[in-house]
Protein backbone atom coordinates (compact mmCIF):
# COMPACT_ATOMS: atom_id res chain seq x y z
CA UNK A 1 0.00 0.00 0.00
CA UNK A 2 3.21 2.74 0.94
CA UNK A 3 4.39 1.89 -2.25
CA UNK A 4 1.37 2.28 -4.35
CA UNK A 5 0.70 5.54 -2.44
CA UNK A 6 4.62 6.76 -3.53
CA UNK A 7 3.87 5.88 -7.06
CA UNK A 8 0.72 7.82 -7.14
CA UNK A 9 2.30 10.44 -5.09
CA UNK A 10 5.95 10.96 -7.11
CA UNK A 11 4.53 11.71 -10.31
CA UNK A 12 2.01 14.85 -8.57
CA UNK A 13 4.94 16.34 -6.78
CA UNK A 14 7.11 16.19 -9.70
CA UNK A 15 3.88 17.87 -12.01
CA UNK A 16 3.70 20.56 -8.76
CA UNK A 17 7.55 21.10 -9.13
CA UNK A 18 7.09 21.26 -12.89
CA UNK A 19 4.28 23.75 -12.51
CA UNK A 20 5.95 25.99 -10.04
CA UNK A 21 9.17 26.06 -12.45
CA UNK A 22 7.11 27.41 -14.96
CA UNK A 23 5.33 30.12 -12.88
CA UNK A 24 8.37 31.65 -11.76
CA UNK A 25 10.07 31.41 -14.99
CA UNK A 26 7.30 33.13 -16.93
CA UNK A 27 7.28 35.76 -13.50
CA UNK A 28 10.45 36.41 -13.73
CA UNK A 29 10.69 36.76 -17.37
CA UNK A 30 8.54 39.52 -17.51
CA UNK A 31 9.96 41.40 -14.63
CA UNK A 32 13.59 41.30 -16.53
CA UNK A 33 11.35 43.06 -19.80
CA UNK A 34 9.94 45.63 -18.21
CA UNK A 35 13.60 46.24 -16.53
CA UNK A 36 15.13 46.12 -20.04
CA UNK A 37 12.68 47.90 -21.18
CA UNK A 38 13.23 50.61 -18.36
CA UNK A 39 17.25 50.28 -19.40
CA UNK A 40 16.36 51.09 -23.01
CA UNK A 41 14.42 54.10 -22.25
CA UNK A 42 16.82 55.37 -20.58
CA UNK A 43 19.84 55.06 -23.04
CA UNK A 44 17.42 56.57 -25.22
CA UNK A 45 16.34 59.38 -23.18
CA UNK A 46 19.79 60.17 -22.58
CA UNK A 47 21.24 59.45 -26.27
CA UNK A 48 23.57 57.25 -25.11
CA UNK A 49 26.46 55.45 -27.49
CA UNK A 50 26.06 51.80 -28.32
CA UNK A 51 29.05 50.12 -26.42
CA UNK A 52 29.96 48.42 -29.61
CA UNK A 53 30.02 45.22 -30.68
CA UNK A 54 33.04 43.82 -28.76
CA UNK A 55 32.08 45.02 -25.60
CA UNK A 56 28.04 43.65 -26.18
CA UNK A 57 29.68 40.21 -26.63
CA UNK A 58 32.20 40.59 -23.13
CA UNK A 59 29.44 42.09 -21.50
CA UNK A 60 26.74 39.64 -22.73
CA UNK A 61 28.53 36.07 -22.02
CA UNK A 62 30.66 37.85 -18.77
CA UNK A 63 27.32 38.48 -17.21
CA UNK A 64 25.97 35.42 -18.67
CA UNK A 65 28.51 33.36 -17.01
CA UNK A 66 27.95 34.76 -13.94
CA UNK A 67 24.24 34.54 -14.01
CA UNK A 68 24.93 30.17 -14.72
CA UNK A 69 27.41 30.54 -11.59
CA UNK A 70 25.54 32.13 -9.24
CA UNK A 71 22.01 30.59 -10.62
CA UNK A 72 21.50 28.01 -7.48
CA UNK A 73 21.40 31.28 -4.81
CA UNK A 74 19.92 34.56 -4.42
CA UNK A 75 22.79 36.64 -6.16
CA UNK A 76 21.24 34.90 -9.54
CA UNK A 77 18.50 37.16 -9.20
CA UNK A 78 20.72 40.21 -9.27
CA UNK A 79 22.71 38.69 -11.74
CA UNK A 80 19.57 37.94 -14.48
CA UNK A 81 18.58 41.37 -13.78
CA UNK A 82 22.11 43.04 -14.32
CA UNK A 83 22.50 40.70 -17.24
CA UNK A 84 19.10 41.99 -18.72
CA UNK A 85 19.48 45.47 -17.50
CA UNK A 86 22.58 45.78 -19.63
CA UNK A 87 21.02 44.00 -22.70
CA UNK A 88 18.35 46.60 -22.49
CA UNK A 89 21.00 49.61 -22.11
CA UNK A 90 22.43 48.17 -25.70
CA UNK A 91 18.86 47.74 -27.30
CA UNK A 92 18.35 51.74 -26.57
CA UNK A 93 20.86 53.28 -29.07
CA UNK A 94 19.68 50.73 -31.44
CA UNK A 95 16.05 51.86 -31.41
CA UNK A 96 17.12 55.21 -31.89
CA UNK A 97 18.91 54.91 -34.68
CA UNK A 98 15.87 53.25 -36.81
CA UNK A 99 13.65 56.52 -35.35
CA UNK A 100 15.85 58.64 -36.62
CA UNK A 101 16.71 56.74 -39.85
CA UNK A 102 13.72 56.28 -40.91
CA UNK A 103 10.19 58.55 -40.91
CA UNK A 104 8.43 55.63 -40.19
CA UNK A 105 10.58 54.08 -37.30
CA UNK A 106 8.44 53.98 -34.91
CA UNK A 107 5.73 51.84 -36.85
CA UNK A 108 8.96 50.05 -37.69
CA UNK A 109 9.79 49.60 -34.29
CA UNK A 110 6.32 48.68 -32.85
CA UNK A 111 5.76 46.33 -35.54
CA UNK A 112 8.67 44.60 -34.48
CA UNK A 113 7.56 44.39 -31.26
CA UNK A 114 4.14 42.98 -31.62
CA UNK A 115 5.46 40.85 -33.99
CA UNK A 116 7.85 39.65 -31.20
CA UNK A 117 5.09 39.45 -29.14
CA UNK A 118 3.04 37.36 -31.49
CA UNK A 119 5.46 34.86 -31.85
CA UNK A 120 6.48 34.43 -28.78
CA UNK A 121 2.47 34.17 -26.79
CA UNK A 122 1.90 31.92 -30.00
CA UNK A 123 4.53 29.31 -29.75
CA UNK A 124 4.88 29.35 -25.92
CA UNK A 125 1.24 28.99 -25.61
CA UNK A 126 1.42 25.77 -28.08
CA UNK A 127 4.04 24.10 -26.27
CA UNK A 128 2.25 24.36 -22.95
CA UNK A 129 -1.04 23.82 -23.99
CA UNK A 130 0.01 20.80 -26.05
CA UNK A 131 2.98 19.73 -24.54
CA UNK A 132 4.50 17.60 -27.01
CA UNK A 133 8.33 17.04 -26.81
CA UNK A 134 10.52 19.75 -28.97
CA UNK A 135 13.78 18.50 -27.26
CA UNK A 136 14.88 16.47 -30.37
CA UNK A 137 15.40 20.07 -31.69
CA UNK A 138 18.24 20.89 -29.42
CA UNK A 139 21.53 19.61 -31.64
CA UNK A 140 19.96 21.58 -34.60
CA UNK A 141 19.35 25.09 -32.88
CA UNK A 142 22.82 24.53 -31.22
CA UNK A 143 24.15 24.34 -34.19
CA UNK A 144 21.86 26.72 -36.34
CA UNK A 145 22.97 29.52 -33.98
CA UNK A 146 26.78 28.95 -33.96
CA UNK A 147 26.61 28.85 -37.58
CA UNK A 148 24.34 32.13 -37.60
CA UNK A 149 26.44 33.85 -35.31
CA UNK A 150 29.44 33.42 -37.14
CA UNK A 151 27.48 34.69 -39.97
CA UNK A 152 26.60 37.59 -38.55
CA UNK A 153 30.13 38.47 -37.64
CA UNK A 154 31.22 37.74 -41.05
CA UNK A 155 28.81 39.83 -42.44
CA UNK A 156 29.60 42.61 -39.92
CA UNK A 157 33.64 42.22 -40.70
CA UNK A 158 32.95 42.32 -44.14
CA UNK A 159 30.45 44.78 -44.78
CA UNK A 160 28.30 42.15 -46.76
CA UNK A 161 24.36 43.51 -46.22
CA UNK A 162 22.87 40.71 -48.13
CA UNK A 163 24.24 38.03 -45.82
CA UNK A 164 23.67 39.84 -42.44
CA UNK A 165 19.72 39.88 -43.89
CA UNK A 166 20.05 36.33 -44.31
CA UNK A 167 21.80 36.01 -41.16
CA UNK A 168 18.15 37.86 -39.46
CA UNK A 169 16.13 35.56 -41.69
CA UNK A 170 17.89 32.98 -39.75
CA UNK A 171 17.53 34.24 -36.28
CA UNK A 172 14.35 34.36 -36.69
CA UNK A 173 13.51 30.75 -37.29
CA UNK A 174 16.11 29.61 -34.59
CA UNK A 175 14.45 31.94 -32.07
CA UNK A 176 11.42 30.65 -32.75
CA UNK A 177 12.65 26.72 -32.39
CA UNK A 178 14.11 27.94 -29.56
CA UNK A 179 11.29 29.47 -28.08
CA UNK A 180 9.43 25.96 -28.25
CA UNK A 181 12.87 24.07 -27.07
CA UNK A 182 12.61 25.88 -23.92
CA UNK A 183 9.24 26.02 -23.14
CA UNK A 184 9.04 22.52 -24.19
CA UNK A 185 12.26 21.63 -21.56
CA UNK A 186 10.49 23.44 -19.16
CA UNK A 187 7.13 21.45 -19.22
CA UNK A 188 9.00 18.27 -19.64
CA UNK A 189 11.10 18.78 -16.75
CA UNK A 190 14.74 19.34 -18.69
CA UNK A 191 15.28 22.37 -17.13
CA UNK A 192 14.41 23.24 -13.55
CA UNK A 193 16.37 26.03 -12.62
CA UNK A 194 13.84 29.14 -13.65
CA UNK A 195 16.73 31.66 -13.55
CA UNK A 196 18.81 29.70 -16.50
CA UNK A 197 15.14 29.33 -18.08
CA UNK A 198 14.37 32.99 -17.94
CA UNK A 199 18.25 33.99 -19.30
CA UNK A 200 17.24 31.46 -22.27
CA UNK A 201 13.80 32.96 -23.10
CA UNK A 202 15.24 36.42 -22.73
CA UNK A 203 18.16 36.02 -25.05
CA UNK A 204 15.63 34.48 -27.91
CA UNK A 205 13.34 37.24 -27.77
CA UNK A 206 15.98 39.98 -27.81
CA UNK A 207 17.62 38.41 -30.75
CA UNK A 208 14.44 37.90 -32.23
CA UNK A 209 13.12 41.41 -31.51
CA UNK A 210 16.62 42.59 -33.03
CA UNK A 211 16.00 40.34 -36.47
CA UNK A 212 12.80 41.75 -37.20
CA UNK A 213 13.65 45.52 -36.51
CA UNK A 214 16.33 44.72 -39.04
CA UNK A 215 14.21 42.81 -41.45
CA UNK A 216 11.59 45.36 -41.37
CA UNK A 217 13.82 48.13 -41.98
CA UNK A 218 15.39 46.52 -45.33
CA UNK A 219 12.11 45.92 -46.50
CA UNK A 220 9.89 48.65 -45.22
CA UNK A 221 11.63 50.90 -44.04
CA UNK A 222 10.99 54.61 -45.60
CA UNK A 223 14.01 57.11 -45.54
Amino acid sequence: MNKMQYSVAAPAQNAMATNKVIKNTFALLSMTLIFSAVTAGLSMVFNWPHPGMILTLVGFFGLSYLTAKTANSAWGLLSVFALTGFMGLTIGPVINMYLNAFSNGHELVMLAMGGTGVIFLGLSGYALTTRKDFSFMGGFLIVGVLVAFLAGLGAVIFNIPGLSLAVSAMFVLLMSGMILYEVSNLVHGGETNYIMATVSLYVSIYNLFLSLLHLLGAFAGDD
